[in-house]
C-alpha cells in the first residue's frame, strides 16, 4: 500500500471515485472523520457499499473502525465482518491485549459468518503509550499486518509541532524498528496541508528512506507523489539487480564478501537488493 486514500464513512458518495483513483488502497473512515450523530449512518452506508461492491475491483479496502472500549467499537464489527474488504485498521492502539481482543472479536465473528479469508489488521500508533509498546503491539497476533503513525492524536495534545524534524524522526524510527522486529510493514501518516505538495513529497521520501512502506493521503492530490516516493527508483532497480547477479556468481565460488559499484556488498545488502527487485516485479517498474 504504497498510497492509502482516506475516504469518511459518511460520505458514499465519494467510495466510488475513490476506487476509481490510483491509490493502492482505500481507507474508509469511521472513526475521526465521522461526527457522533454519523456514526450509524456511516457504519450502514459503508456495509451497503460492500455489500454491493464487484469482487473483481483489485483495490485494498482498509476499514478504520471506533476504538475499543467505545460505544460503536461492536457495531461496527458486526456490521463488517463477513464482507468484503481486507484489513481493519483499529485507531489509538496501546496494548498486545487491545489487538487481543480485537482478535478474538474478529475470529468469532469470522466462524459465525463462515468468512473464508482471514482479515487482518492495522495497529495505529497515536499515543505515548502506544509508541511505548508498539513493538507488542506488532507482533502481538498473526493478523497483524502492519503499524500506521497518527501523527495529530499523537503529537496534538502532547503540543509537539507537526513539522518538528526531531519528533517526526524519533517517531518514526521507533515505529519502524518495531515494525521490523515483527517482520510487518510500517505505513507512514497524513500529512495535513493539502496544498504543500513540496513538502508531502519531501516527507514520503523520508519515509521510504528509512523503510516505510507506504503513507496515508487524505486528498487525490497526494496519491501519485505517494506512488512515486515508495516505488523503487530506476537507479535502484538497476544497481540492485547488478548485485544479485554479482552476489549469486559469489556465492557459487563461496564468496560471503563482494564489491558491486564500489560498495562493499555482504548478505544483508544482497537481501535488501532482492526485495528491490521484488517489489518493482510485483509493481510491473
Amino acid at each position: 500500500m504504497r498510497s492509502k486514500l482516506f475516504v469518511p464513512g459518511s460520505r458514499p458518495e465519494l467510495f466510488q471515485k475513490a476506487f476509481a483513483s490510483d491509490a493502492d488502497a482505500i481507507s474508509i473512515d469511521l472513526e475521526d472523520a465521522v461526527p457522533e450523530s454519523m456514526k450509524a449512518h456511516a457504519r450502514s452506508e459503508v456495509a451497503r457499499f460492500l455489500q454491493n461492491l464487484d469482487r473483481e475491483h483489485g483495490k485494498t479496502i482498509v476499514i478504520r473502525i471506533n476504538p475499543l472500549g467505545s460505544a460503536h467499537f461492536n457495531a461496527d464489527l458486526d456490521a463488517l465482518i463477513g464482507l468484503d474488504f481486507n484489513v481493519i485498521n483499529l485507531p489509538k492502539a496501546e496494548s498486545a491485549d487491545d489487538i487481543a481482543m480485537l482478535a478474538e472479536a474478529i475470529g468469532e465473528l469470522e466462524k459465525q459468518r463462515a468468512h473464508s479469508r482471514p482479515l487482518k489488521i492495522l495497529a495505529n500508533i497515536e499515543s505515548s503509550r502506544g509508541l511505548r509498546f508498539a513493538g507488542d503491539i506488532a507482533a502481538a497476533n498473526a493478523r497483524v499486518m502492519g503499524l500506521q503513525i497518527g501523527y495529530a492524536d499523537l503529537f496534538e495534545p502532547l503540543n509537539i509541532g507537526r513539522r518538528h524534524a526531531g519528533a517526526l524522526e524519533h517517531v518514526q524510527l521507533a515505529v519502524r524498528f518495531a515494525a521490523g522486529e515483527a517482520g510487518v510493514a510500517a505505513y507512514d501518516g497524513a500529512f495535513p496541508d493539502i496544498a504543500d505538495k513540496t513538502g508531502f513529497r519531501e516527507e514520503a521520501l523520508r519515509a521510504k528512506a528509512i523503510g516505510f512502506a507506504g503513507k496515508s493521503c487524505i486528498h487525490p492530490t497526494q496519491i501519485a507523489p505517494a506512488n512515486e516516493a515508495f516505488m523503487p527508483s530506476g537507479t535502484e532497480i538497476a544497481f540492485s539487480r547488478k548485485v544479485v547477479e554479482a552476489w549469486r556468481e559469489a556465492g557459487a565460488v563461496g564468496r560471503g564478501a563482494i564489491v558491486v559499484d564500489g560498495i562493499m556488498i555482504d548478505a544483508p545488502y544482497a537481501a535488501k537488493a532482492e526485495a528491490v527487485l521484488q517489489q518493482a516485479q510485483r509493481l510491473a517498474v
